[in-house]
């Protein structure tokens, strides 16, 4: 999970590559730009910021926001690129390709599968022929995919409940939490410099968004940097207040853990699953990359999977979610405003009362809508053992499973 908030400056680097390297396609670029009119509002002065939240310098640090769901996730696809992309580059395997343009940018699923040469440096040695290639994702060189986080992922981040236990040798959780930090409020309770100040970015109550004249309490009326206070017992800042967050999940009354009982979905419950095929040519090998130079891939049908065990439907938004099998739709527009675009977002931001910040808080939003108090975190799945990267004897391994060897402790 990501420490913080992606920030503006984030994702003004995102935008500028892709005005640079998709020349051909200016869309993208501009399909990619916030909604900075998320501000306004009709009894409000927010024209300020309209047009220096996300422009100006002083805010690269803060969340950015105006971003919807759909968005969050071509970012992580892009991301996910050209982390990989650099990972190529400093094993010096790839050469920096400054010129790449259009279909010829670097796909992390396009370069595994054939379709991505690059400027080669020089490939890998394959251990039993003896011969260079290409790296594969069986080397354990690249990394798995970025994306939003899953709603049943992002609470366990949040209460990040390692903090009470009772030492690293057992079980035992001695407390549980109301937020991300221990006790029911919202100020640092420990008897030293930091006691009685605000812990998150959150509205206080009625027009109190940040304190009083000479003593503001959160120091930010709005959202504020993505690493002001002080972080959770995993690390992660802004788990509460600031801004809320996208999740991946689909919305629904009832969260996928409340059905875990009954089908055995208690590990990584998710609701919004839906399969995807990638298209293969008449030799079983991928078709052509699109203009992007991206793999083309399409839904699955109920047809496909009709003779699996583990699944039979290849949408299962809608799966045991209380609604007439009969109904198309859930009932959007008719008597609820929860439709298959909607999507759980998370942690309660600046405007919300503290109610909102408890982890286990959650709304909606349709994953094609923006608010200025909402942004988002990548996340990534843990490949190979639960635990850190050393073994018992405290040596620690890269992400390919060769150990590190430093010169010092």
């Amino acid at each position: 999970m990501d420490e913080t908030e992606v920030s503006n400056h984030n994702w003004k680097e995102y935008l500028n590559w892709l005005k640079t390297k998709y020349v051909s396609y200016p869309q993208t670029y501009i399909d990619a730009l916030p909604d900075t009119l998320v501000w306004r509002e009709e009894l409000a002065f927010n024209e300020p910021m309209v047009e220096t939240y996300f422009r100006h310098p002083s805010y690269d640090d803060y969340p950015v926001v105006g971003v919807n769901w759909l968005q969050a996730g071509e970012y992580c696809k892009w991301r996910s690129n050209r982390v990989n992309e650099m990972i190529l580059i400093e094993k010096g395997i790839l050469n920096p390709s400054p010129e790449q343009k259009d279909s010829e940018t670097f796909d992390s699923k396009a370069y595994l599968a054939g379709q991505y040469e690059g400027n080669v440096r020089k490939n890998i040695k394959d251990q039993s022929t003896g011969e260079e290639r290409k790296v594969k994702f069986e080397d354990g060189i690249m990394l798995p995919d970025y994306r939003l986080p899953t709603e049943a992922e992002w609470e366990y981040a949040a209460l990040a409940l390692q903090g009470n236990q009772a030492s690293s040798n057992d079980e035992l959780i001695t407390d549980r939490r109301i937020y991300p930090w221990d006790g029911s409020t919202a100020r640092y309770q420990k008897h030293n410099k930091n006691q009685g100040r605000i812990l998150a970015n959150f509205k206080r109550g009625r027009g109190d968004y940040m304190g009083m004249a000479g003593n503001l309490n959160d120091k930010a009326s709005r959202p504020g940097p993505c690493n002001q206070f002080l972080p959770n017992d995993f690390g992660l800042y802004n788990m509460a207040g600031n801004v809320n967050e996208w999740t991946a999940d689909v919305y629904r009354p009832m969260t996928g853990m409340d059905l875990a009982d009954s089908d055995g979905h208690d590990l990584d419950p998710y609701r919004g699953n839906q399969f995807f095929q990638l298209e293969l040519d008449e030799e079983g090998k991928p078709v052509e990359k699109d203009s992007l130079g991206h793999l083309k891939y399409r839904p699955q049908t109920d047809e496909e999977v009709a003779d699996r065990e583990n699944y039979k439907k290849a949408n299962l938004k809608n799966y045991k979610d209380g609604d007439n099998e009969e109904f198309i739709k859930y009932g959007y527009g008719d008597y609820t405003l929860i439709s298959d675009k909607a999507r759980v977002i998370k942690g309660g931001s600046w405007s919300d009362r503290l109610f909102w910040l408890s982890p286990g808080a959650r709304r909606f939003k349709d994953e094609d809508k923006s608010d200025r108090s909402l942004g988002f975190r990548c996340a990534m799945i843990r490949v190979g053992g639960s635990e850190g990267n050393e073994d018992s004897g405290g040596n620690e391994f890269d992400e390919g499973g060769r150990k590190i060897k430093r010169r010092y402790k």
